[in-house]
């Protein structure tokens, strides 16, 4: 009995000594695990482009790898959904944008998440122009001598995008109805394969983001008719705005940012913000935006979140103005 004692007596010690290393790592600050970085959109495109442009900064200021995930499909609501399921524990994490946070939900007759419920913003990117473009070798020389082409070739005349829901089939409809015409859209995965396909032929426009464009533009495989943004992009400097072309109503900003599940802890959203924004600081950062036609513009949280719900409202009104549906 005494020796079973002794036993006792010596484990419960050792268990004691024990419980407060065992409960520090159990309550270990974050990070201290990879955090994966989910990419709704084929790689190649703007928004692989923000992604990889961050990930070396964040992954110093946080000290985990941060590995990027490629989830593309459905104008980026697939991996935008897949985030709202995930753990709010911040080590899943998206880079989002205009069209899968203010668009592609108020395109479906059931919304497959709720853009301001469902999701914690952490922080804004960027904004940026986007630009209409088209191929070389077409006649018009801006997007106002597009659309007096596409009036003079009604039911031939047609416009790309990356996908049913994305920024870029928006932008189409936008232009339609700016400008009274009927141009058929041609959807794609992802703003890669629309370039692609409208270098060679197969479609006459599409107005994208520069960290898409501005590599076919400089390299004489794409023409630039116009940029979107209050002013004209200084990548581009002899190519108009949509205002100065008397098309005003197709004035638009795309934006980038970084969202998590709802139900982030404080600490961790306060941790994530203040690490993307001196990401943001930096001047090579800001320097590889700037020179893929983007504004480093960043956000905090609550002015983020606020931005994207006025955002969604502009675009949700054009939704049902043109009778846009998922089919």
């Amino acid at each position: 009995m005494q020796r079973r004692h002794l036993i006792g007596t010596l484990l419960g010690g050792v268990a004691g000594s024990l419980a407060p290393w065992t409960g520090s790592l159990a309550q270990a600050p974050y990070p201290n695990k990879p955090v994966r970085l989910i990419v709704g959109f084929p790689a190649g495109g703007g928004i692989d482009f923000t992604a990889r442009t961050l990930q070396a900064g964040l992954e110093a200021a946080l000290g985990q790898p941060l590995v990027v995930d490629y989830k593309p499909g459905a104008g980026g609501t697939l991996a935008a959904a897949e985030l709202a399921r995930a753990a709010p524990d911040g080590y899943t994490l998206l880079v989002a944008n205009t069209g899968p946070f203010a668009i592609a939900p108020y395109l479906a007759a059931k919304m497959p998440y709720d853009p301001v419920k469902q999701f914690t913003y952490v922080g804004q990117i960027a904004e940026t122009s986007y630009i209409a473009v088209t191929r070389v070798d077409h006649p018009a020389k801006d997007l106002k001598q597009f659309v007096e082409w596409a009036r003079a070739n009604a039911g031939k005349a047609n416009f790309a995008s990356g996908g049913i829901g994305a920024s870029t089939h928006l932008n189409g409809e936008l232009l339609n109805t700016v400008a009274g015409l009927d141009l058929l859209h041609v959807p794609y995965k992802g703003s890669a394969p629309a370039v692609t396909d409208l270098i060679g032929g197969q479609t006459q426009l599409l107005i994208d983001a520069g960290t898409v464009l501005l590599p076919q533009i400089k390299g004489g495989k794409l023409k630039a008719l116009a940029v979107t943004g209050p002013r004209r992009d200084p990548n581009l400097p002899d190519v108009p705005t949509v205002r100065e072309l008397g098309l005003g109503g197709m004035e638009a900003l795309g934006f980038q940012g970084l969202v998590a599940p709802a139900g982030l802890p404080r600490d961790v959203l306060n941790r994530l913000s203040a690490d993307l924004r001196k990401v943001l600081a930096q001047t090579d950062v800001k320097a590889k935006f700037a020179a893929a036609g983007a504004d480093v513009n960043p956000r905090g949280p609550q002015e983020f979140a606020d931005y994207v719900k006025t955002e969604a409202e502009r675009w949700s009104a054009l939704i049902r103005q043109r009778k846009i549906q998922l089919q």
